[in-house]
């Protein structure tokens, strides 16, 4: 590169900042942290650069982009999510750029790569399983490039430095299965996915304590969440477990089970209780109707979003770990009690 002819995206990509962060520290030093600021000037100096119409214009423009990112949006409950959101960001006028992720870690990288490029203002992260390595790639993305983030309907119990919105899972899958206790149930089984949630390991920590009180063995039994699969697996457990209770941890899955048990002659309540979780469309499609958690999923997405506006605006959050209440809504496939 001849000096002299760097561009804004040659400076962005080597002080590791979007293109509103140069301009900024070109054009509104005052609102750069000092030693970003000192990096972008550095850079800028190193490099050559001199700072062109659509760098300062980039100071004056009013962002209005907020970056998305989704697990599988075929899930009921992502869509319900994704309606509270737009209805929020709808009222502040901005614009959403959907990012849908897919099982691979390294996929995820390279997209939350492109999110920096496209210079949005926020983002909200609603994959419902969150590692270690990915929190610390969220930090980078919050701390060295200044994208405000909000985890969504997720949790890192770690540390607070990014907000979130959710629910206590723990308690919830407590809750539930107390409920399948107090109808007398004695083998309740907890249908989780093979795939590790964050979200899923607080329900099942929840059922663990509900089953240690009740002074009943627990069995997590773990499946796939695609039907195709879990269908032959659920008229596997059939053939070999005496079941009386199931709490899944998706509405979809409880309503599946519920299908291999009527084809097995089976009958909702009377011989198996099943409970879902969340309270999506799913619950009121079942045949019986399914009990299940309430999860405030559209009130989740909206709250995110609103949370998020605060974050991008600079005001003060109260709390940083934000739990919205939870209820359980008893139907068909359970036991009155």
């Amino acid at each position: 590169m001849t000096k002299g002819k760097a561009t804004i995206y040659d400076v962005a990509g080597a002080a590791h900042v979007s293109l509103a962060t140069v301009s900024r520290a070109i054009n509104n030093p005052e609102k750069v942290k000092p030693e970003t600021r000192e990096r972008v000037l550095r850079v800028i100096e190193e490099l050559g650069y001199k700072p062109n119409a659509f760098a300062k214009g980039l100071a004056s423009r009013k962002s209005t982009t907020v970056a998305v990112l989704v697990p599988d949006m075929s899930r009921a409950s992502i869509a319900e999510m994704m309606n509270g959101i737009a209805d929020i960001a709808r009222v502040y006028k901005y614009s959403i750029l959907l990012y849908i992720l897919d099982n691979d870690e390294s996929n995820e990288e390279e997209v939350l790569k492109e999110i920096i490029a496209a210079q949005v203002d926020g983002m909200l992260y609603l994959n419902d399983e969150i590692t270690d390595k990915q929190y610390e790639f969220l930090l980078k993305i919050k701390n060295e490039y200044q994208i405000p983030i909000v985890l969504s309907n997720t949790i890192y119990h770690e540390r607070e430095d990014i907000p979130s919105v959710s629910i206590d899972y723990e308690q919830a899958g407590y809750e539930i299965t107390k409920k399948m206790v107090a109808e007398g149930r004695q083998n309740i089984y907890m249908v989780s996915t093979v795939r590790k949630y964050m979200v899923n390991d607080l329900k099942e920590k929840g059922y663990l304590r509900a089953m240690k009180e009740a002074n009943l063995a627990p069995q997590i039994m773990r499946t796939s969440g695609r039907i195709s699969v879990n269908t032959e697996h659920f008229n596997e457990y059939f053939e070999s477990h005496k079941v009386d209770g199931v709490v899944a941890v998706r509405d979809s899955i409880a309503v599946s089970f519920i299908n291999v048990a009527r084809s097995n002659h089976v009958k909702i309540p009377e011989d198996i209780s099943v409970c879902g979780f969340q309270n999506t469309k799913y619950s009121r499609l079942a045949r019986p109707n399914l009990t299940c958690v309430d999860v405030p999923i559209y009130d989740i997405g909206a709250v995110s979003m609103r949370v998020l506006t605060k974050v991008m605006n600079q005001e003060e959050i109260e709390e940083r770990t934000i739990m919205l209440e939870h209820g359980i809504v008893s139907r068909g496939s359970t036991l009155k009690s």
